[in-house]
């Protein structure tokens, strides 16, 4: 009966190792598409935000 819970305890052992490395793995994926949209993001928006900001630099008063 020991040796069984001792079985047990290493596969449940494993089994956390295992789930860390998959929550790891997640987080890499999350962050990678994370970073796809917004670098898809500025490719699109880009040109219209710089004419956006060049009209409203352009109505602003000098002093």
């Amino acid at each position: 009966m020991n040796t069984f819970r001792h079985m047990l305890v290493r596969i449940q052992l494993g089994q956390l190792r295992r789930e860390e490395g998959q929550t790891m793995a997640e987080y890499g994926l999350l962050v990678a598409f994370i970073a796809l949209v917004a670098l898809v993001g500025v490719t699109l928006l880009g040109g219209n935000l710089k004419t956006f900001f060049n009209n409203v630099a352009g109505k602003l008063p000098l002093t």
